[in-house]
């Protein structure tokens, strides 16, 4: 049993001298490797300082001229904003007169035609009905000459249009 555990013990010795000799290779491969990245890192950033560079320098000297065009898009909407509530005003204010002068006219068309009604009305009844009755008399004074002329025969045997005629009158 005793030379079992000495040859567990060397085997274990000599895995662990292997593993040893893994890490050191994968210990200098990640120094190789932090060199290349390093070397790339250095090389990009050497491309990207004067871009970053001119990128500030702009954005300083925009800086100034964004404000200004910010400034001026506020004060052009201040501007606009208030003109549209003029015309609203004015617009309001006109349909208000008009709403005003439509009821006013609706008004005086209302009493005109009351007026034209009742001069209409009496003048039917001032003119006409004496017109009429005037009408009626002749048309009586007529029948009674009529009568004693002695067309009073002819009536007797009167044509039928004659008589619808003077239903009709």
């Amino acid at each position: 049993m005793s030379g079992w555990v000495e040859a567990f013990i060397v085997i274990a010795a000599v895995a662990i001298v292997i593993q040893m000799v893994i890490l050191l290779m994968l210990f200098l491969q990640v120094q190789t490797s932090l060199r290349k990245f390093t070397d790339i890192a250095e090389r990009l950033q050497s491309r990207v300082d004067p871009i970053l560079t001119r990128v500030s320098r702009i954005v300083d000297d925009s800086e100034g001229r964004i404000a200004s065009i910010m400034g001026d898009a506020a004060e052009l909407t201040l501007l606009a904003r208030m003109q549209a509530q003029k015309v609203d005003r004015v617009f309001t204010d006109t349909v208000e007169r008009l709403r005003i002068q439509i009821v006013r006219l609706d008004h005086i068309l209302t009493g005109a035609l009351e007026v034209i009604e009742e001069t209409g009305s009496s003048f039917r009844s001032k003119v006409w009905q004496p017109v009429n009755q005037f009408s009626a008399v002749l048309k009586g004074i007529k029948a009674g000459l009529d009568f004693f002329r002695g067309q009073d025969q002819r009536r007797a045997s009167p044509d039928p249009t004659t008589q619808d005629e003077e239903l009709f009158i």
